[in-house]
């Protein structure tokens, strides 16, 4: 499989099932020594195949089924592997490499992504594609499997992965950390922070909430945070239940251009706490984000409005909750600001160098407030409610969103969505 926004990642025959990351993390001199164990299924006959994974990192070992591979190979950011014997078409079978290397971000089109050094730790925000940074894997979002992180380091550092902490064990001044991720998650999700971080409860009444914040950061960002479980309520209202067992916020003692999502946390820089609130609606932003995006996954990259259009308009539905503008007063100023734009991009396609442009997000949530407009808000937030349930740990597509749209609307919406999702020029 792969995506014509990015041809150069995923891979063909095969989806995987699972996988058991066992990393050791030298932060003196960031070395990462990995092993990582896929669970693969065949989709055809296999002779050969490959994974994604950066050259940086440098492969000693890899066996298929338990046995040695036939032969491997490194280039070009893939591993390819010839098994000692061909896997049949829907065969089952399991991938063990061995590596070591020193990980840096991919570059591309939107700057550098995937493993990054801080100050004192590590960040990792692979979206789009860079996930092999640091493990090998398929990386397309629409393969998603269930997860296993198990990440050795000094053990003054916190360690912040995906899914539910099962286990810490001390041992000669390294701790080895392991997270259990069940649900079915994107490679570009998967994650890892290191960092001087301590851990505060921000609620655990519906949904366990936790922050992870340098310790001269910790008065701000309850503050700062502090009305994010109130975000959580407003969402479950309206997008449905919660799609994970807990949420964590990472605040590294860096600065970060943005924040990110991860799938079940989200990391934000130092800067974004400034103990007066001021960056909440990136905090509303990235919450929605575990509906849209995380739990709901674009099958395609072209699609990525309904990641963030989706989390844009959670932005404006707190700020109308929580006494801020309405939606309404949101969407009138938004669509002034567009239209003084080019209207070259068209979100439902905008192209691999555009598909984080501002107007994908602005645009996305200006249809989606237009649309409730067009159906009302009863029908508008069922249709919300029904498209995370139907679509809960799967993917999603625009056209399947158009079809539960016009279901609930009793008649066709074609001309609506052509002129919003399939139009450059503004309606």
């Amino acid at each position: 499989m792969t995506d014509p926004y990015l041809p150069r990642h995923g891979n063909p025959g095969y989806r995987v099932l699972h996988y058991d990351l066992d990393l050791d993390y030298k932060l003196s001199s960031n070395r990462l020594a990995g092993r990582a164990a896929l669970t693969a299924r065949a989709t055809a006959p296999l002779p050969r195949f490959g994974l994604d994974l950066a050259t940086s990192l440098r492969v000693s070992k890899v066996s298929v089924n338990g046995v040695r591979a036939k032969a491997f190979s490194q280039r070009d950011r893939k591993l390819r592997v010839a098994p000692a014997t061909p896997l049949a078409g829907d065969a089952r079978f399991s991938v063990e490499v061995r590596y070591v290397g020193n990980p840096k971000p991919m570059t591309g089109a939107w700057g550098e992504v995937g493993w990054e050094e801080l100050t004192e730790g590590v960040i990792v925000a692979s979206q789009p594609n860079g996930a092999p940074s640091w493990f090998p894997c398929n990386d397309h979002p629409s393969d998603k499997a269930s997860y296993r992180i198990t990440f050795t380091t000094d053990s003054p550092y916190r360690v912040v992965a995906n899914g539910s902490l099962v286990s810490r064990q001390v041992r000669s001044g390294r701790t080895t950390w392991v997270y259990d991720q069940p649900e079915p998650m994107a490679s570009y999700l998967a994650t890892i922070q290191v960092g001087r971080y301590e851990l505060d409860q921000l609620d655990t009444s519906s949904v366990w909430q936790l922050a992870a914040v340098p310790p001269r950061l910790r008065s701000a960002a309850a503050r700062d945070f502090g009305r994010q479980p109130a975000m959580m309520t407003l969402f479950e209202r309206l997008f449905g239940r919660y799609p994970f067992a807990a949420y964590t916020v990472v605040v590294t003692d860096d600065e970060l251009e943005i924040p990110v999502e991860a799938q079940g946390l989200s990391i934000f820089g130092a800067n974004h706490v400034d103990g007066h609130r001021g960056s909440e609606r990136l905090v509303a932003h990235e919450l929605a984000h575990q509906w849209f995006g995380n739990s709901l996954t674009v099958a395609r990259w072209q699609d990525i409005w309904l990641n963030e259009g989706f989390a844009c308009y959670a932005e404006w539905l707190w700020s109308e909750e929580s006494g801020g503008s309405s939606a309404d007063q949101h969407a009138t100023s938004t669509r002034r600001r567009l239209a003084a734009l080019p209207q070259d991009l068209v979100i439902a396609d905008p192209g691999v160098k555009l598909m984080f442009d501002d107007r994908v997000y602005k645009r996305g949530a200006l249809t989606l407030h237009t649309l409730r407009r067009t159906l009302g808000d009863e029908p508008f937030f069922i249709l919300l409610t029904e498209w995370t349930e139907l679509n809960r740990h799967g993917l999603v597509t625009t056209s399947g969103f158009i079809a539960l749209a016009e279901r609930h609307n009793g008649a066709a919406l074609t001309d609506f969505f052509n002129s919003w999702l399939y139009r450059a020029e503004l309606p």
